[in-house]
């Protein structure tokens, strides 16, 4: 299983649309539109290359160091089968 987690979604975003902009959104909404668009790509790219699988976005985990962490509100946001 392989985890991504992206840390830098507000500046992206900000690059895409403008400083401004991204200050009147909610870092949350930066996140979930950047992953939104990261999955896409990366489901034409897996499914491109031959693989098969399940990719999903998941809102309550996190690293610690080397551990994965498990916090409240665990929640499949958003999956897909490729």
């Amino acid at each position: 299983m392989i985890v991504l987690k992206i840390t830098n979604a507000p500046e992206l975003v900000a690059s895409k649309v403008g400083r401004f902009l991204e200050r009147l959104t909610p870092d949350d909404l930066d996140s979930s539109t950047v992953e939104d668009q990261v999955i896409k790509k990366m489901i034409e790219s897996l499914a491109a290359e031959g693989l098969k699988g399940e990719i999903a976005a998941v809102n309550g985990l996190d690293f610690d160091g080397e551990q994965l962490v498990l916090n409240e509100g665990l929640k499949v946001r958003k999956q897909a089968i490729f």
